[in-house]
């Protein structure tokens, strides 16, 4: 008699991974972050409750992990290293590319239900919107942190500029507009927030402004 091959055990735990990534995400935006319980997490995905257990000790461990692999995901199929803010040499290219691929992100269903989910539980629910920030935002905007100091030891950027702050010329207006949807996103408008922000944090000698192909 032939001996079946045992199962994996790596496959089938990266394949119930997966589906309780998805009935995560899913769940919150159907119906909020409150009402989005372990157990129905599990149910939706087919595993035990245990299971999420045995990897996550809350759900909100668990979104916030689904939420940095639908990330890695869309930069993947953007064409770009998840996580990094490249540096060819030229800022506002790069930022702008990068800004581009947050954009597309904000304007996918997958990413903006539950997003607007999150974001809005994160206002009145101060736990969450502290794990959110330190899980998920700080990790992201310590990147760009990164790239402003590399321009400014290049000459691009001012010695006297706060990376921290001059951030926030061009991440948080993109992030109040999609968040209240006072005005459209797009990439011409990501485009321009960054020309703005390096006109006042460049130095003499930066170019004000990089074309981009549409």
């Amino acid at each position: 008699m032939v001996n079946k091959p045992a199962p994996d055990a790596t496959r089938r735990s990266e394949k119930s991974r997966r589906a309780i990534y998805a009935a995560a995400l899913a769940l919150v935006g159907e119906v909020g972050y409150p009402k989005t319980t372990v157990e129905a997490i599990a149910a939706r995905a087919g595993v035990g409750k245990q299971t999420i257990y045995r990897w996550w000790s809350s759900k909100a461990d668990v979104l916030l992990e689904a939420f940095l692999d639908l990330s890695t995901q869309a930069a993947e199929e953007a064409g770009q290293v998840p996580y990094t803010i490249p540096d060819t040499g030229d800022l506002a290219a790069d930022l702008k590319a990068v800004l581009r691929i947050t954009v597309d992100q904000m304007l996918d269903p997958r990413f903006e239900v539950p997003a607007r989910a999150l974001a809005a539980e994160g206002l009145v629910n101060e736990p969450l919107g502290r794990e959110v920030v330190a899980g998920l935002l700080e990790p992201q905007l310590q990147l760009y942190v990164d790239r402003l100091r590399a321009a400014q030891d290049a000459g691009a950027v001012r010695a006297d500029v706060d990376p921290r702050i001059a951030l926030e010329l061009f991440v948080s207006p993109l992030a109040q507009r999609w968040l209240q949807r006072t005005g459209p996103i797009s990439h011409d408008y990501t485009d321009t927030l960054v020309d703005y922000a390096l006109h006042g944090i460049g130095t003499p000698d930066t170019p004000k402004r990089t074309k981009m192909g549409r």
